[in-house]
């Protein structure tokens, strides 16, 4: 019974092992078990070639290029708009939003920099782009390659000014005219997209407005010991289906025509393109009609787009619709009031159902200290707390293990050459004191799921990002630079293993200490947040052990 015990542990181990190995695989850009080696990004200079089209199961949009073909160079112009959050550059071809830099996030790899969250370069490619479709035939309409022009205004957020909006216009095409408007807010992450319609044309109109975004379907590189990797990719979400991931993988192999695997059709909900601690989203909150697509656009480039149609607009007339562009950090709260189900995009993996109460009271604690680095101390003793008598339960069955252990190893020495006396002696002295001796690993195995959730909570949360706690560490998602809590953690795990019960066997009481030094080693390269959050659960349950050992006589 006792090699049952050591025998589910070592397949933890073993597992762990290996999530951490596929993890190497991954961030050295090696071909991962789970998952298909990731397609190159597009080569520099090519172009998305519209918004998505038959492919994901509903009728093409038309890619009219009246300012010359996708792959044509186009002389349009940028403006940089920048307010107390964003550094943004918006281009004249089609009014886009090719650039955006988040001045109050750091970038993983130069902290000197701001994070870059979209980008069209010749090594990524991620933009929000927006235009007019129309099913009649023959009719071309402003879309995201029609070269449009700047109206003149201001583009900066000034002092005591609380937002700034800069707009485009379009040439007419086919006498109408499209005008593209984005309002900035002092201290906002959401982004007011207006767009007007104009008919001149002296026929009415049916026109569909498109919201996009696109990406390139390269994972962005993490701390090679951050496994499981957090999602990447598309999500949309409704009210009959909730919230749908799709995986740039899914897009890839998807067949002209084929099911697209997420829903088409609603009259709410919003897309987003997902990665790990930021997101975008366009959100459309009044209920109309509307299309969800999801298309690979050209080499590792995918889109996806919401289609909403504007009913018919008469000779003259004029179409207004309003949206809201998010593009930001993926703080749970804040993506909540935006919208329903958006704080969803925070990715707890498996885990979800405990790890969102988890958070939940992670952020009351966080409200409470000011500290993230001491809420996370706080958790822990709370959970410790929830769960101290099942623990009390297992740290019994080890410190009675290690009372009775020299009978043990006597009876094994005794009977080496009759393995089953010694077993049913061993199973006697067991009922005779009252040992079970599986007994410290199914309380174990009972929070073990609370503790995974814990870590992805951690582990996604972008509040903990450049979050100091004490002295060194500035920056709990990141490694301790000086490396003193991983020792710290080692050493911890040395003096537990000590207070075990040391087996019988001596090749197994050699990996009793050779495997948490191997495992301490992983430590040196988690984030500081999460080796603070296995200390401390470390340190609460060596004083709870050495307690009930002192209480049995084995401390």
């Amino acid at each position: 019974m006792t090699d049952m015990r050591r025998t589910i542990l070592w397949v933890v181990f073993s597992a762990s092992l290996f999530l951490l190995w596929d993890a190497w695989n991954r961030h050295t850009g090696q071909p991962s078990f789970f998952a298909p080696p990731a397609p190159r990004p597009a080569a520099a200079g090519s172009a998305p070639l519209g918004v998505p089209g038959a492919t994901s199961g509903s009728a093409g949009i038309a890619a009219a290029t009246p300012s010359g073909s996708a792959s044509a160079p186009v002389n349009s112009e940028k403006l940089v708009v920048k307010t107390d959050v964003y550094q943004a550059t918006l281009d004249s071809q089609g009014g886009d939003l090719v650039r955006l830099e988040l001045l109050k996030h750091a970038d993983d790899a130069d902290p000197k920099r701001p994070l870059l969250l979209f980008d069209r370069s010749a090594n990524r490619h991620y933009v929000a782009q927006s235009g007019l479709v129309t099913k009649q035939g023959g009719v071309n309409l402003p879309n995201h390659l029609t070269l449009m022009k700047l109206v003149p205004g201001d583009a900066t957020l000034k002092d005591g000014s609380n937002s700034v909006t800069v707009s485009f216009e379009s040439p007419p095409i086919g006498g109408v005219t499209l005008k593209k408007s984005y309002t900035f807010r002092r201290g906002d992450y959401t982004i007011g997209v207006k767009h007007e319609l104009i008919n001149a044309s002296g026929a009415p109109l049916q026109p569909e407005l498109y919201l996009q975004l696109v990406r390139d379907g390269t994972i962005p590189p993490t701390s090679m010991f951050m496994a499981p990797t957090a999602f990447t990719g598309p999500a949309l979400y409704t009210d009959t289906k909730h919230f749908q991931k799709i995986e740039f993988a899914d897009i890839e192999k998807r067949k002209p025509g084929a099911d697209p695997g997420h829903e088409i059709k609603g009259d709410n909900g919003w897309i987003a393109m997902i990665q790990h601690y930021f997101n975008s989203a366009w959100i459309v909150p009044q209920k109309a009609e509307r299309e969800f697509r999801t298309t690979k656009v050209d080499n590792n480039l995918y889109s996806v787009a919401m289609v909403l149609p504007l009913g018919t607009v008469a000779p003259g007339a004029t179409a207004v619709h309003e949206a809201t562009l998010f593009a930001g950090p993926q703080e749970e709260n804040k993506l909540a009031a935006l919208a329903p189900g958006l704080q969803l995009v925070k990715d707890y993996g498996y885990f979800k159902i405990i790890a969102e109460p988890l958070f939940w009271l992670l952020d009351k604690l966080h409200t409470l200290i000011g500290n993230w680095g001491w809420a996370i101390v706080a958790l822990v003793v709370l959970l410790k707390i929830a769960f101290y008598w099942l623990n009390a339960s297992a740290y019994r069955s080890m410190g009675k293990m290690k009372a009775i252990n020299p009978r043990v190893m006597e009876l094994r020495e005794r009977y080496k050459d009759k393995p089953q006396q010694m077993q049913q002696e061993m199973m006697r002295i067991y009922r005779e004191e009252k040992v079970n001796p599986i007994g410290g690993c199914l309380p174990i195995l009972i929070q073990m799921p609370f503790f995974i959730a814990l870590y992805w909570v951690l582990l996604s949360t972008v509040e903990m990002r450049n979050a100091p706690w004490i002295g060194w560490i500035t920056d709990l998602s990141a490694k301790d630079p000086l490396y003193i809590l991983p020792i710290l953690m080692t050493l911890s795990t040395l003096f537990q293993t000590w207070l075990n019960p040391t087996p019988a066997d001596p090749v197994q009481a050699k990996m009793m200490w050779i495997m948490p030094l191997m495992f301490s080693v992983f430590f040196f390269f988690f984030p500081a947040g999460l080796v603070l959050y296995w200390l401390t659960n470390n340190i609460l349950g060596i004083a709870q052990q050495w307690f009930i050992n002192k209480q049995l006589g084995v401390a």
